[in-house]
Formats: structure tokens, sequence, C-alpha cells
């Protein structure tokens, strides 16, 4: 049994796969796509948010050096990412890369983590968007029945129709094609870059230098009930808690400001979907990733140096340094930037899973009916709605901020999967030809997982249960359907009778 759980599908095979016409998505994005598809999910709110709640409670003005922190744990990862993209050109990212390394039951339990990432990400991400587009709708007198806006706090029934309608809209926008999502990803990427931009440089000539006095505060402990499920799973584990401020408090602030920078891995869902893979996914990767951490960096420069980082607004942190400074008008510039760029963060994770579900469909772990591409688009559309429609009605009726921590740990535990697989198959394929190779193997995945690993154990106790629960699931999923489904294990079974009834059989 166990040699069917941990069957490999050759990286030929699922190439060879992709060429099939009624499973073969239309390859039409560069390098340049790619680049703007990973900076319009990365930028959200996390760089609006993160860097005021950060720098006050965690490390002061120091948090800068946690941007770099947590820049370099995703360099780990995309540095992995990037060799498998490249070897492996195909839909699915982790999903694919897992079957190819590791086996069919661990490409399943990523996909199916990966399911649930992108899934979670998008709805709380409209419901962000939501939130933005009711306040500066307010700004102009206009009002939402209380029943139509968000659920956060509701009493009753009620439904965040804005954050429904954004999700409808952006499915539409996948099924017409990637290029236009790529063509409208280009124009609201500009729009946000430029906000950012414009904070960063209107932002540094009100900085006082007075506001970097003691650049790394004095170290405090943190003082959580070591017994409560809220607490870091290193705490119930070892009795050991993060403290805040200090050395130590730029590590803890980098586990909080790393999920800003999740997103950059979806971009390895479009490479069935790029014209040179080879060349240009490692550049997408990459790239993205290093102009949106030094787009963090020097957001958390400048705010920090505008306002102290104890007087920081741990909400609106940039739009509230600006009102001190006397220029208000700021505050809802960024407003419309942060709801802007939340538009590309929705539409790109949505386009992340439904890729993963195409993937899984294609390879019989979910029903074939989901593998059929659209004939004039050649979008997988089908997944598209069906996914596209659950979120809308998830982001509408659920208030979902609790589950937002999901998205993290199953993000990071996509990164370690992805990190073993990489030294897993340059030992059992290394006549494969890598046009981009991790250097330093095995010793840079070993360094993302456990990079990785330490800031999955710094999330609270009752992530990890819920995780569980996901994953449980996922196994029983795979056992009543996915494993007796497996193309791989049919193609398998009949290659095993043909050689029992003295039959020659070829490959496909």
């Amino acid at each position: 049994m166990s040699s069917t759980l941990f069957r490999t599908k050759k990286v030929e095979q699922s190439i060879l796969d992709t060429e099939e016409p009624e499973h073969a998505l239309k390859k039409s994005l560069s390098a340049l796509d790619l680049t703007v598809f990973g900076v319009g999910v990365i930028i959200g709110t996390g760089i609006f948010v993160l860097t005021g709640k950060a720098a006050k409670e965690n490390a002061g003005p120091a948090v800068a050096l946690a941007f770099v922190v947590a820049g370099v744990v995703c360099a780990l990862a995309a540095l992995c990412y990037a060799e498998f993209a490249s070897t492996v050109p195909v839909a699915g990212s982790a999903y694919t890369f897992s079957y190819a390394s590791l086996g069919e039951l661990p490409a399943w339990i990523i996909g199916w983590d990966l399911v649930l990432e992108f899934a979670l990400g998008t709805a709380v991400v409209a419901v962000g968007w939501s939130g933005y587009i009711a306040s500066l709708m307010e700004n102009v007198g206009w009002h939402l029945p209380d029943a139509l806006g968000t659920r956060e706090g509701a009493d009753g029934f009620g439904f965040d129709i804005l954050a429904a309608a954004l999700v409808l809209v952006l499915t539409a926008i996948l099924v017409l094609g990637t290029k236009l999502s790529a063509r409208v990803t280009s124009v609201v990427v500009a729009i946000k870059v430029t906000v950012v931009l414009t904070v960063i440089i209107a932002g540094a000539f009100f900085i006082k230098g007075e506001n970097y006095d003691e650049f790394i505060p004095e170290a405090k402990p943190v003082g959580e009930d070591s017994e409560s499920l809220q607490s870091p799973l290193i705490q119930l584990m070892f009795g050991w808690a993060p403290s805040d401020f200090g050395v130590m408090g730029i590590f803890t602030a980098a586990s909080i400001v790393f999920f800003a920078f999740i997103g950059f891995d979806v971009v390895a869902t479009a490479a069935e979907e790029t014209r040179n893979p080879q060349r240009d996914m490692p550049r997408g990767i990459l790239g993205s990733l290093f102009i949106c951490t030094a787009l963090y960096v020097a957001v958390s420069i400048v705010v920090t140096g505008m306002q102290h980082y104890e007087q920081l607004d741990v909400n609106a942190p940039l739009a509230e340094a600006f009102k001190d400074t006397g220029h208000p008008w700021f505050a809802g510039f960024i407003s419309f930037g942060a709801a802007v760029g939340l538009t590309t963060v929705c539409m790109i994770l949505l386009l992340g899973q439904t890729r993963v579900f195409f993937a899984m469909s294609r390879d019989g772990l979910l029903p074939r009916f989901f593998s059929q591409v659209h004939p004039r688009f050649r979008t997988p559309h089908r997944p598209t709605i069906l996914l596209g429609v659950l979120i809308a009605i998830l982001a509408g009726f659920t208030p979902l901020g609790e589950l937002a921590e999901l998205v993290n740990i199953g993000t990071l535990f996509a990164f370690v999967v992805v990190a073993i697989g990489v030294i897993i198959l340059r030992r059992t394929r290394p006549d494969l030809h890598r046009a981009f190779r991790t250097p330093w193997v095995p010793v840079i995945p070993i360094l993302s997982v456990g990079a990785s690993l330490w800031l999955m154990i710094n999330l609270p106790a009752e992530t990890w249960v819920r995780f569980g629960i996901w994953m449980a699931a996922g196994f029983v999923v795979y056992f009543l359907y996915g494993r007796s489904h497996s193309r791989l294990g049919k193609h398998q079974e009949t290659t095993m009778q043909d050689i029992v009834e003295g039959h020659p059989h070829e490959d496909r």
C-alpha cells in the first residue's frame, strides 16, 4: 500500500499531459507579466498596516530589519520555487512539484493545503477590500444598509455584498483569459506602486532624526497565558515565549511581517501559461520578491522616522503619520491605493487556487470534469466559476478574521514541502535539465525548512488545531475518492496487467 501512496509522477509525463488539446492552457505570459503578478499579490494591506503594528508592538524602528529578515526567509523558499518552476513548468505549483519528488499522497496533502490557503486568502482580502471601499463611500455620503455591509461584528442576517461582488467580477475576468488578467493587473499594480512611492518620497521630507533614537529598543518579555490556545505553539511545547523589542524582538516582528510577503509563490502556479518558463519563472519569482522587499523596508524607515514608534496607529499607521505632520489628505490617498491594490491580490490568489484545482483534476485526484479548458479562451473555466462562486459566498457570509492565520500556516507548510522536494529530486533525477539551479543544495533548502518551521511554531496553537482538522478532512477525501481515481494509479495498474498477461505495453 505504501508503494501506491508514494508513487511519483515523472516530470516528462507531467509535461506531456499539458499538451493534451482539451486540457492545455494558453501560453501567453512573459517575465514582466509574472513580475507584475508577484508585485500585485505581495503588496496588499501589509505595507499599509503591518509596518506600524510591528514597529509599535514588537521592534520599534528596527522593524526595517524585521522586513529584511522576513525577506531573506522568503528568498530561501523562492530559490527552491524557482528551480522547480523552471524544471517542471506545469500548473499546480507546490502540488505538481511534490508529485514529481515526494509522491502522490504528499502531493495530495499539499494540494489540499493550497486550496485552503488560496480560498481563505481570497476571501479575507475581499473582505478587507470591502472595508476600504465602504469607508471611501461613506466619505462621499454613500451608506450601505447594515444587512449588506461587513460581517465583522454584525448582528442577525448580514451579507457583505461588496466582497462577494468583487470575487464574482474577478472570476469573470479570469475566465476570459490570463493575458487579460495580466493587463488588468499591470494597470492596478502601476497605480498601487505609484501610491507607495509617493508615500515614501513625500514622507521622507517629514522624517525627524530623533524618532530613530533607540533604533533597537530595550527588550520586554511577552506576558501571555502559557496555557491558552492563543499562545504560540513553541510556548506550549517548551514554555519559551518570544520577547518584544531588543534583538529577539526583530525576529518576533519578522514572524508577523512575514505574512506581508505571502503570495510570491502564486507566481509558480502560472508556469504552464508562461511562454518561456525556464527563463521567465525565476525572473518573475525572484524579481517580484526583491522589489517588494525594497519597498517594504523603505516604507518602514519612513513611517518610523515621521512619527515615534510608540505613537504609531496600529490600524492605519501611514495615514495617521501624515495627519500628525499636518497633511491629512494623504489618508484618503493611501486608502485609495490600498483599495485599488487589494483587487489584484484577490484576483491572483483566485488564479493560483484555480490552477492547483485544475492540476489535481487533470491527474484524476479530483473529478476530471474540472480539467476541461474553455474552447475559446483556453482557461480552466469550470473550476474558476465553481471556486469563484463558493469564495464569493464565503466572503459574503463569514467573518474571517480568526481564520486568516490558516493562510499563513498553509503557505509555510508549502515552503517546507518544496524545499524538501528540491533535495529529493536532485538525488532521484540528476539527469533533468534545470534552467535555474538553487545554489548550495542541500544547505539552502535545509535553511528554508528551518526558517519556515520556526515561523510555524510561533503561530498560535489554535491555528495548528484548525489546520489539523482541515488536513484530516483531506485524508478522508483522498482515500474515498482520489486514490481510486488517480490517473497515475490506473496507468500503473494497466502496465502491470499487460506485463502479467504477456502483452507489450507502451507509455503514452
